[in-house]
């Protein structure tokens, strides 16, 4: 097995192709990259940026370069000595334009003689033997009295429909832009005037009100999206179909491994995996998994190992200063009106509601397979609101279950007899309620923790990132030393990341929020006076947009008016997705718009974010260098080799300029020596430095011990011993400038004092900057340039 010492994420799309990808190959090698790292290549929906709706598993999406352009890019990436990974998409494949979406046609063509109707998750005595399609319009909502179907029924938006010849010269149905199959045999054949109502009665498919989908679907989606269908990947013919062209990929030496995509989603994620392990020859596959707090990998997986969401969280934590966690929970209890309500209860709410909501039609369908227990709906509910983690895998995982039951049970007494008849079969593999239900808690979590709480949750949102909990404020270097330790023992060939498609921030957004809890006093003023200036009838909300501001300025109008909108639908407490309150979001658009055009409050701004804005670079640099050097294989998002100041998708997948880098790179290769500004020419010496590094001498990162300074600030280092290569940083920036009176200079070096770190035996050269030291280094020294330094042995 190939296994990377590093990767580089490039989001391959219409407009940046796999030719591109091949053009762009020679800088990724010479910044220092092993492998390149492309997001999904099959053929996905028209325009799709991201390419995780998936149509045709059959072909490599033409607008994306095609066959020949995987072959041009896979050579120009092997030629320079670079693998390829490749994200992959076993869960689900996209609808929203069903006549491309070549399953999903023949399944609404045929219904259940389909012979793709084994390959989708449908319920079909539930839906009367038909899929149901959530696409009307609000003019079928049902009139007072009137059940859930009698819009549908009596006309509304069915009137809307047309029977039309398709592009491939057969029947359709047309509603407005979609299109969809007419059976054969269903259109009147002795030339009557056709009523396309009538027609629609008889397709092997329903369209009704998107109302309906949350709690009348009976269709397994990912997650709450219904133009995302899931697949049943278990079914052998299934895995041999949908993944054809993947195993093309490794028959013929184009790729070298794989990320796969929400395994949590698949009804059997080890089956699942040694699977593919055995039709792709064993190769070196990660899985996008979410582990909460001490939560491990199931063993025996065929796995290196999670995309590094763990990895992250860690470092975030490390860099954060727990003394400012007293000040900021009394700030954000007076924003939530006196008293924060505790993350456990928070998210436990917020899950229920998903539950009771978005996700209801997965959890009747859970009540359907028993049918002979009453209440078993609300219980059900209870105990995914109540799961600790995302999902078990049965047998491993049977304690997560235990632990949901106890605490059903100390909140909802009253379940005690329902939740006793369904926990045999809950915790039995064979059963399909348990099967079903380790799909459903994952996407339940996702949905009311990612995706809800983290938008409520705003104390210090750096915290509130995918795979984080932000009841962790921070973490000492010597707790980050212990998992750091465990992670080279038990996952060292692993992903580590700060920035990937789906974070909510970019690595160096929440860099500078981390600042704010060494300024927790300046905060909560700064916070209470642009409040004045520009209010906003959420104190939370508020508290998180502001963040927002703090961290990504200086930053466009659109992209901040696209984040502000998104957040505040997905908190869900001031306005929604479903019902958007026009009067809130135009007050949330206003301050925007006041960021901008009220010249106080935007000289205010310009002015913190100024004042902060080197202590957010100090983390930036920390943060990634250690990313880069701790156990595990680093990923570098596209374009985070310089400062990565974007918020939430799609704001995380904007060009990248890479001509810029390259000019920039060849500039340090000619012996620059970049400040550290704006520009973040610094970060592009410490990512080449260290990638290059860990390509060349990768026997300089095969153990891990940590390095303790000692000194007056001491507390403001973090450092650790690769085997050989040592990873020397700051953190807590604000604090040691604060320092600065200690004997030994003045400014940010002589506020290092007289602290020292012990070095291994030997001479040591440090890769960032051409200084050499041994034995006893002075910090102040060390860091005298930068507020990092990567050490390698002498004459490596």
């Amino acid at each position: 097995m190939k296994i990377p010492k590093s990767t580089y994420r490039i989001q391959v799309r219409p407009s940046f192709d796999l030719h591109e990808v091949s053009r762009q190959v020679d800088y990724l090698g010479s910044l220092g990259a092993d492998w390149v790292y492309l997001s999904p290549l099959l053929a996905a929906e028209p325009d799709s940026d991201h390419g995780y709706d998936v149509i045709d598993h059959s072909r490599i999406d033409a607008s994306r370069g095609g066959a020949e352009g995987l072959a041009a890019a896979a050579k120009a990436a092997h030629d320079a000595g670079l693998g390829v990974l490749i994200d992959i998409v076993p869960n689900h494949v996209g609808t929203a334009t069903p006549a491309l979406s070549v399953w999903w046609w023949d399944l609404l063509l045929h219904g259940r003689e389909s012979r793709y109707a084994e390959a989708f998750d449908v319920d079909w005595d539930f839906g009367n033997g038909k899929v149901r399609i959530p696409v009307l319009g609000d003019d079928d909502i049902p009139q007072p009295g009137e059940s859930p179907q009698a819009g549908d029924r009596l006309g509304g938006e069915l009137a809307k429909l047309t029977v039309e010849t398709g592009d491939d010269g057969t029947p359709v149905l047309r509603y407005y832009d979609n299109r969809f199959p007419i059976a054969p045999g269903t259109l009147p054949a002795d030339g009557t005037e056709i009523d396309p109502i009538a027609v629609h009665a008889r397709q092997n498919y329903e369209l009704m009100n998107w109302r309906r989908a949350d709690a009348e679907l009976n269709f397994r989606r990912f997650f709450g999206v219904n133009t995302l269908a899931g697949i049943r990947v278990e079914v052998p013919w299934v895995f041999d179909e949908s993944h054809q062209e993947i195993v093309r990929w490794f028959d013929e030496g184009l790729a070298d491994g794989l990320r796969v995509d929400h395994p949590d989603g698949l009804l059997d994620p080890k089956h699942y995996l040694d699977q593919l392990a055995e039709a792709t020859g064993g190769t070196y596959v990660l899985v996008e998994k979410i582990l909460e707090s001490g939560e491990a990998l199931p063993q025996g997986w065929a796995t290196a190992g999670t995309t590094g969401y763990d990895a992250l969280a860690d470092i975030d934590r490390v860099l954060v200063d727990g003394k400012g966690q007293q000040t900021l929970d009394e700030l954000d209890a007076r924003l939530c009106g006196g008293e924060r309500e505790p993350w456990k209860e928070l998210i436990h709410g917020t899950k229920r509601a998903i539950a009771d909501g978005l996700l209801r039609s997965e959890v009747l369908r859970l009540a359907r397979l028993a049918p002979d227990v009453d209440d078993a709906a609300d219980a059900i509910a209870e105990l995914i609101a109540n799961f600790p983690v995302y999902r078990s895998y049965l047998p491993d995982g049977a304690q997560h279950l235990e632990e949901s039951v106890e605490e059903s049970l100390r909140r909802r007494p009253e379940l005690e007899g329902v939740i006793t008849a369904l926990v045999p079969r809950l915790g039995n593999p064979e059963d399909p309620l348990a099967q079903r239900f380790q799909q459903t808690s994952g996407m339940v979590m996702a949905k009311g923790v990612e995706d809800t709480a983290f938008y409520r949750f705003t104390r210090l949102t750096s915290l509130t990132e995918v795979g984080g909990d932000p009841s962790e404020f921070a973490i000492t270097p010597d707790e980050f030393h212990r998992r750091q330790w465990e992670r080279e023992q038990q996952a060292p060939t692993a992903m580590t990341t700060l920035s990937t498609h789906d974070t909510k921030r970019g690595e160096d957004v929440r860099a500078r929020i981390d600042v704010l809890a060494e300024l927790p006093e300046e905060w909560a003023g700064l916070l209470a006076e642009v409040s004045g200036l520009s209010p906003l009838p959420d104190g939370p909300l508020s508290n998180l947009i502001w963040q927002a501001v703090v961290g990504a300025w200086p930053i466009s109008r659109d992209r901040l008016h696209a984040y502000a909108e998104k957040a505040a639908r997905e908190a869900g407490n001031s306005t929604m997705w479903t019902a958007p309150d026009a009067k809130f979001e135009g007050a949330l658009h206003a301050l925007v718009d006041a960021c901008f055009d009220n010249q106080k409050l935007n000289s205010i701004l310009t002015e913190f974010v100024h004042r902060i804005e080197p202590f957010g670079w100090s983390n930036s640099l920390s943060a990634k260098l250690i990313q880069l050097t701790t156990p595990g294989v680093p990923d570098v998002y596209q374009g985070s080799e310089l400062w990565e100041t974007s918020l939430v998708d799609p704001d995380n997948r904007r060009v990248v300029d890479f001509e810029a880098r390259r000019a920039l790179l060849a500039e340090i290769d000619a012996g620059k020596r970049p400040v550290i500004d704006e520009t973040g020419a610094a970060k592009l010496l410490v990512v080449s430095r260290a990638l290059r590094l860990k390509r060349d001498r990768s026997e300089l990162f095969s153990g891990y011990r940590a390095l303790d300074a000692e000194g007056p600030a001491r507390e403001h280092f973090i450092g650790f011993d690769r085997g050989g290569a040592l990873t020397l940083a700051t953190r807590l920036p604000v604090g040691l400038t604060g320092r600065a009176s200690i004997p030994g200079g003045v400014g940010n070096t002589g506020s290092w004092g007289t602290t020292s770190v012990t070095l291994p035996s030997g001479t040591f050269i440090d890769t960032l900057t051409g200084r050499t030291f041994a034995g006893q280094a002075r910090l102040a020294d060390v860091f005298a340039e930068y507020p990092v330094a990567l050490l390698a042995p002498e004459g490596f």
